[in-house]
């Protein structure tokens, strides 16, 4: 990836549509309740996505979110997004997603997707995944993780998918309150952890654990920033500067959008170069 080239790299993007196989429509009543909450409607295929983010010269990770064990849905291949982002290493990063209830056949499937796809890093949503983040369930797949020494990215706060459904889809919000991250970070230190989104109504405990554990990061992913809560924007500014990431959660939520709104929701002019690319290059390449 050209890091020069880029005008921001989006840490944030959902592998929605698959190019090789049917769509899974089990299940299909979460994204009409997505779709109603973030007011959209076309999800594009993983190639559409790239043509997308190259386009505008913004850099992004991508990942597909693997809920089947709660869900009963099939996922978007790990090896389709892996695949796609070596094809497209100029504009594209792949992360995989594993269902921690998968134990140890999840644990050897990250170890091959590391080594023979050559995934940066993993995504967990443990409101769709049901299972706290510190279940010791979780850990065969986080000691892989760890050893790759590759980032995690984990939702947190409220979540729009089973928002407005009959029992909230049966989906637990108390999965992803950030807090349950604070063990995670100590007991792997060594595996960067970033927090999804702002995490209302959670946004001080993911503050705190960010600010507190040195290997803890927030993405700033799924809201438009003219609505971020202000201490979220004041931390931003100060002391976790250098610990913000830019993600959309595209999407539900455009680049455009978040970035428009980005210029003018407070954050300061010598901080957002940070959040928008130089934090994420750091993090992901080890480099300005």
């Amino acid at each position: 990836m050209n890091i020069q080239d880029l005008v921001a790299i989006d840490i944030h993007t959902h592998a929605e549509v698959s190019c090789r196989h049917p769509q899974d429509d089990y299940g299909k009543e979460f994204d009409e309740a997505a779709s109603k909450y973030f007011k959209f409607d076309h999800r594009p295929t993983v190639l559409e996505t790239v043509a997308y983010y190259r386009e505008r010269k913004i850099g992004f990770v991508m990942f597909p979110v693997d809920a089947e064990f709660e869900t009963g849905r099939r996922r978007v291949p790990n090896e389709e997004v892996a695949e796609a982002a070596a094809e497209n290493p100029d504009i594209m990063v792949a992360f995989a997603s594993i269902d921690p209830h998968k134990g140890r056949m999840g644990a050897r499937e990250a170890r091959r997707l590391i080594e023979d796809f050559g995934v940066k890093g993993f995504k967990f949503h443990p409101t769709m995944q049901g299972f706290y983040p510190n279940d010791r369930m979780a850990y065969r797949l986080y000691e892989v993780i760890a050893e790759a020494g590759l980032p995690a990215i984990f939702h947190s706060g409220h979540s729009g998918m089973g928002t407005g459904m009959r029992a909230g889809g049966g989906l637990k919000l108390e999965y992803s309150n950030p807090m349950h991250l604070d063990s995670v970070a100590i007991d792997f230190p060594d595996m960067p952890i970033i927090i999804a989104h702002p995490s209302w109504p959670w946004q001080d405990e993911a503050l705190s654990v960010c600010m507190h554990k040195p290997n803890v990061y927030i993405d700033l992913s799924g809201w438009s920033p003219k609505y971020f809560p202000p201490q979220l924007i004041q931390y931003a500014n100060t002391q976790l500067k250098h610990k913000m990431l830019f993600g959309s959660d595209f999407p539900l939520i455009t680049p455009e959008r978040w970035m428009k709104d980005f210029e003018t929701a407070g954050f300061r002019p010598e901080v957002q170069p940070l959040i928008l690319k130089e934090n994420a290059a750091k993090l992901l390449f080890g480099k300005k």
